[in-house]
């Protein structure tokens, strides 16, 4: 089995399958921006779940790479993706739950959606 999990870029995909869009610092302010990344979490949780089976498999978060659409003056970056890394802490744990992370601004990202985010997880 293999050791790793790696995950490409995942966007907010709510329940009805539509993305949240929105630059943050013009039509989405910075709460805004922490709740898509929340939803950019609950989205890869359920990548996990659908070829994985169980969350209970992934034995640590490795590494988050965060990708924040956003107006060239937003400084808040790192807020932003606290989003999808509290979420990670919760399903984990503190301890395993977070990993490195990079969290920087993106003058645009696919279909105008606020945030994108990889991930790298270590399979039990």
């Amino acid at each position: 089995m293999a050791r790793f999990l790696y995950l490409s870029g995942h966007g907010p995909v709510q329940d009805d399958k539509t993305l949240i869009i929105g630059r943050i610092g013009k039509e989405l302010d910075a709460e805004q921006g922490k709740r898509a990344a929340l939803q950019v979490g609950l989205t890869i949780l359920s990548t996990i779940r659908t070829h994985i089976g169980k969350l209970d498999t992934i034995k640590r978060v490795i590494k988050l790479f965060g990708m924040v659409n956003c107006v060239p003056e937003f400084e808040r970056h790192p807020y932003v993706i606290n989003g999808c890394s509290e979420l990670f802490a919760e399903v984990w744990g503190e301890e395993n739950g977070i990993g490195v992370r990079s969290a920087v601004g993106f003058g645009s990202l696919p279909d105008n959606i606020p945030v994108e985010i990889e991930a790298i997880f270590e399979l039990q």
